[in-house]
């Protein structure tokens, strides 16, 4: 099953609207319309169950060996649950995700700061 189809996304206090542009077994990308930005979801089935939330963000910037010339660069940033296939409910994996978001998002996401900034 998808997610509602559009998603948005604020990057930067910047909205944008992300229609769904695919769908398959277990998985749906959706897409900005400058295909700049990517946000899929997927899931996969095996000896643990694998569910993986990603955004892909693109933007056009000078070249720092050509100033004068303008390439296309591009990350990502994404969320990986690996859960077994029994032993854990969802709401007791939501309750370590939320656990590890407070984490994360606390003081301003300091500890993101750190950890963009080469700490561990």
């Amino acid at each position: 099953m998808a997610f509602s189809d559009p998603q948005s996304i604020t990057i930067s206090a910047v909205t944008t609207p992300l229609p769904r542009v695919s769908t398959g077994a277990n998985e749906s990308e959706y897409s900005s319309s400058d295909g700049l930005i990517d946000l899929s979801a997927s899931s996969s089935y095996g000896n643990r169950i694998r569910r993986v939330l990603r955004v892909d963000h693109s933007k056009i910037t000078s070249d720092p060996f050509i100033p004068a010339q303008n390439r296309q660069v591009s990350m990502s940033n994404y969320m990986v649950f690996d859960i077994p296939t029994v032993g854990y409910t969802n709401a007791e994996v939501k309750a370590v995700y939320v656990g590890f978001n407070t984490l994360y998002t606390a003081s301003t996401h300091a500890l993101i700061d750190k950890l963009l900034g080469g700490e561990s």
